[in-house]
């Protein structure tokens, strides 16, 4: 039994930005009436982790516990958590947070990566902005607060204090296991944002023309969406022939790699010489998206779900976007409710139908440095942290 108050684990602490990701020893507190005490199976590392790590997204302080894509067992429920079929031994996958108001229209309406409160919950803590109100501390108070409870979570830890709405249960009926939750870990964060965009913000048709701009996680996510919705014609770009060949083992029709076809715009138009229906771009790369809009068909519409360069500036005519009845729409976490999203994304993987495990490579802990390394290298599409044998 974890003794109550004082709750020490391991986890990974950035000290500021730009400084590695270390394992320390760390102190967590007792849960609070509105969150969950987790111990963390695996944990998929995501782009933006190293994003903040490296402090290109200001918000918050340092030292923080980071990790947004956790998956683990309940082993404390707070007295207020809404979720009362929630039991000490579930089985749950984290995913962000968000403000769950009533007068929060995005929240009210099911589209909680839209909620107006997203940067702060998710960036600064769901306990508020100041680290000092954190869940995390180093041990015997030495050492500056720990920001913690990163999209809900910090989920780069043994054990996690979680705010409630980062917490979905995986039903028995789901027939999940601890095994599967090393390719399903990433549904909190990639795999949600490219799917959701696809299933819940484009839904493109069967005949639609579609093209992913980046086959990481999150391209790859969406790729897998646009499949199980039936879709024939799907485009996958990239600058990496593996990635290439792994999205048209996965259903990719037609692949570009943009260090072979220089003019992206004249690639696409090729294969559609009517222009495309949708674009999803994670890369955030102005070329890329200026080309993107250049083959977009009449009533194209392109999704940006991608970090820009701090500076980029896009050449887009809006009178071109009118006259072809184009739009440019950006997407936060597939505009998507994890609680409604994750389970869907579940049966799809149960019944073959969203194979991520094709996706994921686990890591021990001692193998951190590695799985960073192989991300950026892209030799891994999404490197998965296994906390089980610490």
């Amino acid at each position: 039994m974890i003794p109550i108050k004082q709750i020490p684990t391991t986890g990974f602490v950035v000290e500021k930005p730009g400084a590695p990701f270390t394992l320390q020893n760390i102190i967590l507190d007792e849960v609070r009436a509105n969150e969950v005490l987790i111990e963390m199976k695996y944990t998929g590392l995501c782009h933006t982790d190293i994003v903040v790590q490296q402090g290109a997204i200001p918000v918050g302080e340092y030292p923080a516990v980071l990790g947004h894509e956790g998956a683990g067992v309940v082993r404390r429920v707070g007295s207020d958590v809404q979720d009362k079929s929630l039991r000490e031994g579930d089985l749950v996958l984290l995913s962000f947070s968000s403000c769950h108001r009533d007068n929060c229209n995005p929240c009210s309406e099911g589209r909680n990566g839209s909620c107006r409160d997203m940067t702060v919950i998710n960036f600064a803590g769901a306990r508020g902005v100041s680290a000092a109100d954190s869940p995390i501390s180093f041990p015997g108070g030495k050492g500056p607060p720990i920001r913690g409870q990163f999209f809900g979570q910090s989920s780069l830890s043994k054990l996690a204090v979680v705010s409630e709405h980062s917490v979905i249960k995986c039903s028995p009926e789901s027939g999940i296991t601890v095994a599967d939750m090393a390719a399903l870990a990433p549904l909190g964060c990639g795999y949600l944002t490219g799917a959701g965009t696809v299933l819940n913000v484009l839904k493109p048709k069967p005949r639609s023309t579609f093209v992913i701009l980046g086959m990481g996680a999150v391209g790859m996510a969406a790729m897998l969406a646009a499949r199980s919705r039936g879709v024939e014609t799907i485009i996958a770009v990239d600058i990496l022939d593996a990635k290439l060949e792994l999205a048209k083992s996965l259903g990719a029709s037609h692949v570009l790699n943009t260090r072979v076809t220089t003019d992206l715009t004249q690639g696409l138009l090729d294969i559609c010489p009517d222009g495309v229906n949708y674009v999803l771009d994670t890369t955030g790369v102005d070329f890329l998206l200026e080309s993107a809009v250049e083959a977009l068909g009449h009533e194209g519409i392109l999704a940006i779900v991608g970090v820009s360069r701090a500076g980029s500036v896009l050449k887009i005519d809006p009178l071109a976007l009118m006259m072809g009845c184009k739009r440019i729409v950006g997407v936060i976490e597939g505009g998507a409710n994890p609680a409604s999203l994750l389970p869907l994304l579940i049966d799809l993987y149960k019944h073959g139908k969203f194979p991520v495990d094709k996706l994921a490579k686990v890591y021990a802990p001692g193998l951190f440095d590695k799985a960073m390394e192989d991300l950026r290298a892209g030799r891994v599409i999404k490197p998965v942290i296994k906390w089980e044998d610490m």
